[in-house]
């Protein structure tokens, strides 16, 4: 199965609409998904900050980040159907 991740924050709106999107997808399109709150973490913190939501795949490559592109997500699970 794929892994994606998602930075945000739980008080940030574009984080939980970009988490929710992608959560209604997981099972149908063949990845999971793991959420990171990055004010838990002051390294993903800096590294993050206002860029939230950011989706990636596990090795840190971005996928997204502000709002979900479907068309970014779609041609990265493509590379294994």
């Amino acid at each position: 199965m794929i892994a994606l991740k998602i930075y945000g924050r739980e008080y940030c709106g574009l984080c939980l609409l970009m988490r929710d999107a992608l959560q209604q997808q997981a099972s149908a399109k063949g990845f999971v998904l793991e959420w990171i709150d990055i004010d838990d973490i002051d390294d993903l913190e800096e590294k993050y900050g206002e860029w939230v939501p950011v989706l990636t795949v596990v090795d840190g490559v971005e996928i997204c980040h502000y709002h979900l592109d479907q068309a970014a997500l779609d041609a990265y699970l493509a590379n294994f159907r």
